[in-house]
């Protein structure tokens, strides 16, 4: 588009690709002719072990189903589509799954298009190098980064910024796919590229990346347009059961954020501090004084994941008053009796409590924990090094918990309800996060590029 157009049309559809919109507003957004078709597909939310595992947190088929409305009507109607932080974790393997289903749907539809994949993978060597010279910082409450941590990583991957993804736009490709991606650069991208102002892109960026969340009442499945002009932009819902207040996009721009004036990223941060926030007609709300101050030196965002072992759970009622009266100085018991009976047999591993009711959300920082609930949820969480030894430990301490004697107890059933039988459930592989730290980057030729051609017949019909 012409480097002074007066503005730039961005239709957001779902909060994460595969999360579902409905069909009624996307078309309404095709119909106000958007310059880009942007979604965000990942998170670390989940936690860590999609990124270890390399497996996606979203359905296929939903994904499928999301791509080929966004696909069909972009390629189609001449618009890019790009896609951040595919697949979930936005590593090579969720990638590759992504671009999977993305082939698939051109056959299925004979679309032609040039499609530019940047993959966020940070080799260890690259890291390592960085941490030797003392350049690779961690993250608040986040220790310093080890050679051990660094080792033990079964992925590590970089949040990359606009420029790989203008570089992509630079090089004709239509559909974009990325590795993991600072969430707001997707939209923000093709905009800056157009020359409209990088603080307002990323602002209306942070919001579209959650498309409807940020609208009344809010919604992860559903359509937002963004216009961004050349001093402001406008947010509008697609949905007319859904609209934007002024309280309603302030509470989103301060979303996952610990200062609400200084949202930083990759480059620099977002200063809102002479930001302001005005309601137009139609449940539309328009932004203004959002700018974007460079830092001294370009830094990313690591996420590393390593295996810490298997986890085996089990979840269980309790209701008797009495042992909710008492359920620090229980679980204390069974924890030692457990020890004892895993020590003596030379098993390794921990098992965690989660008193919901109580303190299942906060844990220890939970201000009411002295007042439970008058019944209480309890999970019984087992890591161990091996599959079999997370079993043993949540059997043994299942069944320890479950017939555990405590002053006042009366009768002799069994203390816990379990709503699932078997009661005990394999969850596999535990992964937890092992880099979580910025890194300073020089030359973003780092986030390596593909270009390639899908299908026969440029932007035919069947």
């Amino acid at each position: 588009m012409a480097a002074r157009a007066s503005e730039f049309r961005v239709l957001a559809p779902t909060a994460i690709l595969g999360y579902g919109f409905p069909a009624s507003s996307f078309l309404r957004g095709m119909r106000r002719r958007p310059h880009l078709i942007g979604v965000d597909a990942g998170s670390t939310d989940p936690g860590p072990y999609y990124l270890g595992a390399g497996t996606s947190f979203t359905n296929r088929a939903a994904v499928k189903r999301d791509l080929r409305f966004m696909l069909v009507h972009g390629v189609r109607s001449g618009i890019p589509v790009v896609i951040g932080s595919a697949g979930g974790a936005g590593a090579r393997p969720h990638v590759r799954w992504c671009r999977g289903i993305i082939e698939e749907i051109a056959a299925e539809e004979n679309l032609a298009f040039t499609l530019g994949v940047v993959y966020a993978d940070m080799p260890r060597k690259v890291v390592a190098a960085a941490m030797r010279r003392g350049a690779v910082t961690p993250l608040p409450c986040v220790p310093p980064l080890t050679e051990a941590a660094l080792d033990a990583s079964a992925r590590i991957v970089a949040q990359m910024g606009v420029e790989p993804l203008c570089a992509a736009l630079e090089a004709g490709c239509q559909v974009i796919l990325c590795g993991r991606c600072y969430d707001p650069a997707v939209f923000a991208a093709p905009a800056i590229r157009a020359g409209f102002d990088r603080g307002l892109a990323l602002h209306m960026g942070k919001i579209l990346e959650c498309a409807a969340i940020a609208a009344t009442p809010g919604s992860g499945a559903d359509c937002v347009l963004g216009v961004l002009r050349r001093d402001s932009f406008v947010l509008e819902s697609l949905n007319p059961r859904r609209r934007f207040t002024r309280a309603s996009t302030a509470a989103h721009t301060l979303y996952e954020k610990s200062d609400p004036y200084h949202l930083p990223g990759p480059g620099g941060v977002l200063n809102l501090e002479d930001c302001a926030f005005r309601e137009l007609s139609g449940g539309r709300v328009e932004v203004r004084g959002s700018r974007f101050e460079p830092a001294p030196d370009y830094r990313v965002k690591l996420e590393g994941a390593r295996k810490i072992g298997y986890r085996t759970i089990s979840i269980a009622g309790v209701r008797d008053p009495v042992m909710i009266g008492a359920i620090d100085e229980i679980l204390d018991g069974v924890r030692a009796q457990v020890e004892a009976i895993l020590g003596a047999d030379k098993i390794a591993g921990r098992v965690t409590f989660h008193v919901y009711g109580r303190d299942g959300v906060m844990g220890a920082r939970e201000p009411r924990r002295r007042r439970p609930a008058h019944e209480l949820g309890i999970v019984i969480d087992a890591v161990a090094p091996t599959a079999a030894d997370s079993e043993a430990i949540c059997g043994v301490t299942r069944s320890t918990l479950l017939h555990y004697g405590y002053p006042g107890r009366i009768a002799t059933a069994g203390n816990l309800a379990f709503p699932f039988s078997p009661s005990d459930a394999k969850m596999g592989a535990a992964y937890e996060f092992s880099v979580y730290h910025l890194m300073p980057v020089e030359d973003q030729r780092i986030f390596r590029r593909e270009i390639r051609a899908i299908g026969g017949r440029r932007g035919g019909r069947p």
